[in-house]
């Protein structure tokens, strides 16, 4: 039986990053980036499809409890039985150039701590390399665990008497209090010697004390503070370092519905992230970090601007293929599920605008600047002059027909809006009065043809009258000033159409052909947009109970993902979602004065 998807805690290096039940199992895990091959992958599967447990007997345990360590993700669970109380401490030591913890190699590490009484414990070792599809050789070498397979080999080092059974590792051992066993589990390519050991609890320490001095650079102090920096450390932690790039979330194929299809790999970098992530981290002062991910973006980027893709792989990589993984049976039986993901090759026209936003914005911030930037730009000014005509699948990645999405053609407008405004106040070189025209052009297409008099809103698409979420993004962007009576309809319309218990559908699936069977929880994000426009409505109040609406949703260790069912009251979807998370952020300065204000920014730019 599959765990609820918020019993997970998160613990990653900044190149990957695994799932940590409530149960002292670690249920997902790809080795050595986030989009390589799971060696534990029993989340969409079962425990012979790959997983780490560490716990006491079954049935033993009395009551859970967990927290990480500080502001750090070093995570604690303390496990209460009827004979004692243990205490599992998980984590990874980062790794980069700053790192300085232990060097490059991918490792994750348990200690398990005696509290009270004398505990028995069961460790069970399942490794499954190509999730959940490669049983390793294994073998003992020199008081080593290892085990190998195609390219990868991992290592066990642990003072524990381990014994193989049925392709299983495993190992009962008593703690006492006072006591404390580590278990060292280190990756690495199999045609290279594995690594040295290292010392698990001067790593520990090391990692707290890393985690300690880069939240150290925060500089929110209101009264969401914990909040605000939990979800920096999850953006940190969903960061792939060498690149800069960030993850959508750890995973792939947590459903959208229990048992649904609509199930996607999230272990990639969307563009139209860019804009929303830069505000926070600059915001939150993460510099270094917004730096990162704007140059990561222009790599991306770079190349024909007809080919823009709304995805790249980690480092950059532009061919993403869609698999089902027909051996695994799926978190709670939802199938399929896709390692890939064939929306990469989607046309999305709001990327463009939302790539633009992104580095008029960074510009503005003070950001460093990059000399390729505006030629990049301008290279896909060209191609939107004429792209933004066509129609395209929206931001929602829709597997139906293309439409005319009002959200994209708004996007176009913040595209060629930014470059005005990149010649008039940042005095780069363009035509400003061609750019001018065309966003006039197409501002005055979408009033025409968006706007619902009868329903006395914009529409989700030319001709449509359903709402979409993301129409919300017509004040946030400056398309429309938030006084404007047809954003008030359109806010109304979403509050009557799309609100489920004080959350956010994207858009309702029974009147939207995107292409897919069954429906989907309510959206964090478009839950956070809400509470951003209360804001520039002056409905603070309904903000403020928007977002604690939102906060209450989070997980015993601060953790959100993309969605929530409101009827069955549990998450949904892939977990933990940076965009929840960068959503939460960027709330939280707008509802704090005296703080950067994101809502207001944006639009006043």
């Amino acid at each position: 039986m599959s765990s609820p998807i918020e019993s997970y805690a998160l613990i990653g290096d900044t190149r990957t990053a695994a799932l940590v039940g409530s149960n002292g199992s670690i249920d997902w895990l790809c080795l050595p980036r986030f989009d390589s091959g799971a060696c534990f992958a029993a989340l969409l599967g079962e425990q012979r499809h790959g997983e780490w447990s560490i716990a006491p007997l079954p049935g033993s345990v009395r009551e859970v409890r967990r927290r990480y360590r500080g502001d750090s993700l070093v995570l604690e669970t303390e496990l209460v039985t009827d004979v004692g109380t243990v205490r599992l401490v998980d984590f990874m030591p980062p790794a980069g150039p700053r790192s300085d913890v232990v060097g490059a190699t991918p490792r994750v590490i348990r200690i398990v701590e005696g509290v009270t009484g004398a505990v028995p414990l069961k460790m069970k070792l399942v490794i499954r390399f190509d999730y959940g599809s490669v049983v390793p050789w294994v073998r003992r070498l020199d008081g080593r665990l290892h085990a190998t397979a195609g390219p990868d080999g991992l290592v066990l080092d642990t003072p524990v008497a381990t014994h193989g059974a049925h392709y299983t590792t495993v190992a009962n051992f008593t703690v006492r209090p006072h006591d404390r066993v580590p278990f060292v589990l280190s990756w690495h390519p199999s045609e290279e010697p594995p690594p040295l050991p290292i010392d698990a609890f001067a790593a520990a320490d090391r990692t707290q004390g890393w985690w300690r001095m880069w939240t150290s650079r925060c500089r929110y102090r209101g009264r969401f503070r914990d909040a605000v920096v939990r979800s920096l450390i999850t953006l940190k932690a969903l960061t792939y370092s060498p690149t800069g790039g960030i993850v959508a979330a750890a995973t792939t194929s947590l459903p959208e519905m229990i048992g649904g299809v609509r199930n996607w790999d999230y272990r990639y970098t969307w563009l139209r992230d860019a804009t929303f992530t830069l505000y926070a981290l600059r915001a939150s002062g993460c510099s270094e970090e917004a730096a990162a991910w704007r140059d990561w973006l222009l790599r991306a980027v770079a190349g024909d601007p007809a080919k823009l893709q709304i995805m790249y792989g980690v480092a950059g990589e532009r061919r993403l293929p869609e698999l089902t993984l027909d051996w695994l049976p799926g978190y709670a039986g939802s199938r399929p599920v896709r390692v890939g993901n064939a929306a990469v090759m989607q046309r999305q026209h709001d990327v463009y605008g939302e790539v633009m936003d992104a580095l008029y914005h960074a510009s503005r911030a003070g950001l460093p600047p990059d000399e390729y930037s505006w030629p990049v730009q301008r290279a896909m000014l060209d191609y939107l002059e004429s792209g933004w005509r066509e129609p395209d699948e929206g931001l929602w990645e829709m597997r139906g027909p293309q439409q005319h999405f009002t959200h994209s053609k708004v996007m176009s407008w913040v595209a060629f809006d930014r470059a005005v405004k990149s010649v008039e106040l940042l005095g780069l070189h363009g035509n400003a009065d061609r750019w001018r025209r065309l966003r006039d052009v197409i501002h005055d297409e979408v009033c025409a043809r968006a706007f619902d008099p009868v329903r006395n809103s914009f529409t989700q698409a030319y001709g449509s009258r359903s709402v979409d979420a993301a129409l919300l993004q017509i004040p946030l962007v400056g398309f429309l000033p938030p006084t404007d009576p047809r954003v008030i309809g359109t806010v109304a319309a979403i509050e009557r159409d799309l609100m489920r218990d004080g959350l956010v559908q994207r858009y309702r699936t029974s009147e939207t052909d995107d292409g897919l069977p069954g429906s989907e929880g309510t959206f964090l994000l478009c839950t956070f947009w809400l509470a951003d426009t209360y804001v520039l409505l002056g409905r603070t109040a309904e903000a403020q109970a928007v977002f604690d609406r939102l906060l209450a949703l989070r997980n015993d260790v601060g953790l959100l993902s993309e969605e929530y069912d409101p009827i069955a009251r549990r998450m949904l979807g892939n977990f933990p979602q940076a965009f929840s998370h960068v959503g939460l952020i960027n709330t939280a300065l707008s509802l704090t004065p005296d703080q950067p204000d994101p809502a207001h920014e944006r639009l006043t730019c």
